[in-house]
């Protein structure tokens, strides 16, 4: 059987994601409550604009001294990866392999975020 992303991403209430401009302590909490590693950061048509990361956020301490003034914005990816929910789930790891990362937002054809890709989620599905 062919998995695709669809089949193994977080959707619903599991979806990591704030709103541009939201202080970045809002974004660090999103990343806690979800246990991902990353947020999804979306407009207010609530399309991708970018993604804040663990990785982000070791870079953000290393250059920023305060970060109580910090949006998301300021130290997020933009545009950041992306994947269809059609896409197999076995291109979803050549991504993630090729860019070093290991989470996906996952959006629409309008660039809607309608789920996230872990890792993790393609090791317990057997496909990696």
């Amino acid at each position: 059987m062919l998995l695709r992303v669809s089949d193994l991403m977080h959707q619903g209430d599991r979806l990591p994601r704030v709103a541009s401009g939201s202080p970045l302590r809002d974004a660090l909490l999103e990343i806690t409550r979800q246990g991902l590693g990353f947020t999804c950061v979306v407009d207010p048509d609530d399309r991708l604009v970018g993604v804040y990361t663990d990785g982000d956020l070791r870079r953000t301490l290393d250059q920023h001294a305060d970060l109580s003034g910090l949006k998301v914005d300021d130290v997020m990816t933009a545009p950041g990866k992306r994947i269809s929910p059609d896409t197999l789930a076995a291109e979803a790891v050549r991504i993630m392999e090729d860019n070093r990362i290991t989470a996906l937002a996952v959006v629409d054809d309008e660039g809607h975020p309608v789920g996230a890709l872990h890792m993790h989620d393609l090791l317990a599905s057997g496909v990696i």
